[in-house]
């Protein structure tokens, strides 16, 4: 039995074949895009902390410690960092006071230099340090001092400084 095949279906087989297609697509498909704008905006932000000040032994000669604050701001962020007078009854910003047995104090202090001269505060534009941020933790070493001859009660000193930093 022989098939019967119209010139119309032979032509679109042919012309198929010719061009490396073996069937008919399905259904066409087609693609539509578009575009969105991304955005943010950054605030100027700081963080800090802080490593504890440890004089040691006391013995009425005058002593000296370090502690490092640890500043990390946004770059560019200019900013200030100062220190309370602490919770030492009577203290200040230039004569902080640790306080030990039978509320008994130590007066020491806090300093931004080396020599231990420069007086560190909490006043912006007066005792404080400053600095401009990078995106990265910048270290800053607090000099402390204990002044001599303070013959004390005997006993465990201590105080706590709240370090703030503002910007």
């Amino acid at each position: 039995m022989k098939r019967i095949i119209s010139s119309k279906s032979a032509l679109l087989t042919l012309g198929m074949l010719a061009l490396g297609l073996t069937a008919l697509p399905a259904s066409a498909t087609t693609t539509v895009t578009t575009t969105f704008g991304v955005s943010a905006t950054v605030q100027g932000t700081c963080l800090i902390s802080a490593t504890a000040m440890a004089f040691g032994t006391y013995t009425g000669i005058a002593a000296t410690s370090t502690s490092t604050v640890t500043a990390t701001c946004t770059n560019t962020t200019p900013y200030n960092v100062g220190f309370s007078a602490g919770l030492g009854s009577g203290a200040t910003v230039t004569t902080r006071k640790m306080t030990g047995p039978s509320s008994a104090v130590l007066s020491y202090g806090l300093y931004s230099d080396s020599g231990r001269s420069v007086n560190w505060g909490q006043t912006v534009g007066t005792d404080t340090v400053t600095g401009t941020g990078n995106g990265s933790a910048q270290a800053i070493t607090v000099y402390g001092a204990l002044p001599a001859s303070q013959y004390v009660n005997p006993g465990a000193y201590s105080d706590t400084i709240t370090a703030s930093i503002i910007f």
